[in-house]
């Protein structure tokens, strides 16, 4: 049974989903701007610091797949009540920590409750708003929100560290979750756990028909244990360079996981990751440059607080209000989104909104050492507030269109991993490149002007990317539609020549 918005008024039950999906960005960047707080409060290590942030993003990569699929096997509301109530609780140990074992352990916990409700909610929205212009609009408020909980998270995090202390970033995000949760208890409408589908006629071993049934368990654990030695090689490589020979050792560990995974979903009766799940709608080529937008998003927040701060002089109140311009562009993307596509067609939209931000990150590639906030920042923060809000939106609604409903919430785990994944790599990849690039400049220049070497470096990169991501959207107008994972829904639309959808 599909939750419809007949069932309950849908506002309200979006309002909460959205607010989810808002806490979970927050707790990713709420930290970021006061790291060096936390370490003197604490007494972290360098390496201490590092994993502050490692640690969340560890467990909410690595387990994203295995949270859709829980979500889709015992149902979305129930698991994301659920993970509203660790994320809460372990927003709560984090504030109230002394040592770094506790708070590191309290961030990862963070991570796996933001694991479960990410596409969870997800899910959810897709199951109260049918595909249309209603999905549409959902989708663009749930763009919304991603991108301003982001920005918020800066700015709260600035805020508050500034004024109550670094334990209270913790608090905010426990204290909103509370809220959350007690909006979806009354909001979100109660779903029977999906039943069996049946397996058509034509379905063969390799393709069975997916969404109950028993856990796939070894999947499960092969897949989370490989996303979680590719991430953390890709944030140690970050610290002790890609030829370390831990780092080489957490890569070979990664590749000996992926091929068992491969090996275990071809033998299970209901695999993690079903075949036919990728030859649905535009799933594989929408995952693809979700995974190359996520390089470049997570890595442009990065390398923005660090330039404001570190070149410019900013504080961190005045760098969480130097994002806001960035998130009002964000939100207004989100918001026109959908009437984009209406006019123009899915793959114009994505195509127009990745070679918008690409001119905000070559524009940011210009920076100066001795520059300002208005003439460096304000004009590249707006271009890239509205592509990177239009093509998160599109590339969302993309990798989920024509999934069938008992897929949903592993749909959604699917999109956020790529996202996250593509992140972890970029950044590390980045963050090498910077770091090179300010080394070299630093021995013929001051310090200022090598820093600032290695930023233009890294924004230079992020718009090369988002070019070739630009050049690969065409590929988003050969929508396949197979097999069991549409069983029984009918024919689906084709796409016209242009993208449209």
């Amino acid at each position: 049974m599909r939750i419809t918005a007949t069932t309950r008024s849908p506002g309200a039950a979006l309002a909460v989903l959205a607010g989810a999906q808002f806490t979970v960005m927050l707790a990713t960047s709420i930290v970021n701007v006061a790291l060096p707080q936390i370490r003197d409060g604490i007494g972290l290590s360098d390496s201490g610091t590092t994993w502050v942030v490692n640690a969340y993003g560890l467990a909410f990569g690595a387990l994203l797949l295995a949270g859709g699929r829980a979500a889709d096997l015992l149902g979305r509301r129930r698991v994301l009540l659920a993970g509203l109530a660790v994320l809460g609780a372990a927003s709560l140990a984090a504030g109230l920590a002394t040592s770094s074992p506790v708070l590191i352990a309290a961030r990862a916990l963070q991570g796996l409750g933001a694991a479960a409700i990410a596409p969870a909610a997800l899910a959810l929205v897709m199951d109260l708003f049918p595909p249309g212009p209603g999905r549409g609009r959902a989708l663009g408020v749930w763009g919304a929100v991603s991108g301003a909980g982001g920005a918020a998270g800066v700015l709260l995090g600035g805020a508050l560290t500034q004024a109550r202390g670094w334990q209270w970033i913790f608090f905010a995000v426990a204290i909103g979750t509370v809220l959350v949760l007690v909006g979806a208890v009354i909001s979100v409408p109660r779903a029977p756990v999906p039943a069996p589908v049946p397996v058509p006629a034509n379905a063969t071993a390799q393709a069975p028909v997916t969404g109950s049934g028993r856990f796939d368990l070894p999947g499960t654990a092969t897949v989370t244990l490989a996303l979680t030695a590719l991430v953390w090689g890709l944030t140690t490589a970050r610290r002790s360079g890609w030829t370390d020979a831990t780092v080489l050792g957490a890569f070979a560990v990664t590749g000996v996981l992926l091929t068992a995974f491969v090996l275990v979903e071809r033998r299970h009766p209901n695999p993690l990751l079903p075949p036919h799940l990728f030859r649905a709608g535009r799933v594989t080529v929408g995952n693809a440059l979700m995974a190359l937008l996520g390089s470049v998003w997570i890595a442009l927040f990065f390398f923005l607080p660090l330039y404001q701060q570190q070149v410019l002089g900013s504080g961190p109140l005045v760098t969480g209000l130097g994002q806001l311009p960035l998130a009002a562009a964000n939100m207004l993307g989100s918001t026109l989104a959908p009437r984009i596509s209406r006019h123009i067609g899915a793959t114009a939209t994505v195509t127009a909104a990745l070679l918008t931000e690409a001119a905000g990150l070559l524009w940011l590639s210009r920076i100066s050492a001795h520059g300002s906030y208005a003439a460096d920042l304000l004009g590249p923060g707006i271009l890239i507030g509205l592509g990177l809000s239009i093509a998160f939106v599109q590339l969302t609604a993309l990798s989920v269109e024509g999934v069938a409903p008992q897929d949903a919430g592993l749909a959604g785990g699917l999109v956020n991993t790529s996202r996250q994944v593509g992140g972890a790599i970029g950044l590390a990849v980045l963050a090498t490149l910077a770091g090179t690039a300010t080394a070299h400049a630093a021995v013929h220049q001051p310090q200022l002007e090598a820093l600032t070497a290695g930023y233009r470096i890294a924004f230079g990169v992020c718009a090369a990317v988002l070019l070739a991501t630009a050049a690969l959207a065409p590929l988003l107008t050969r929508r396949t539609v197979t097999g069991p994972s549409e069983a029984g829904r009918g024919p689906a639309p084709q796409p016209a020549a242009d993208g449209r959808h």
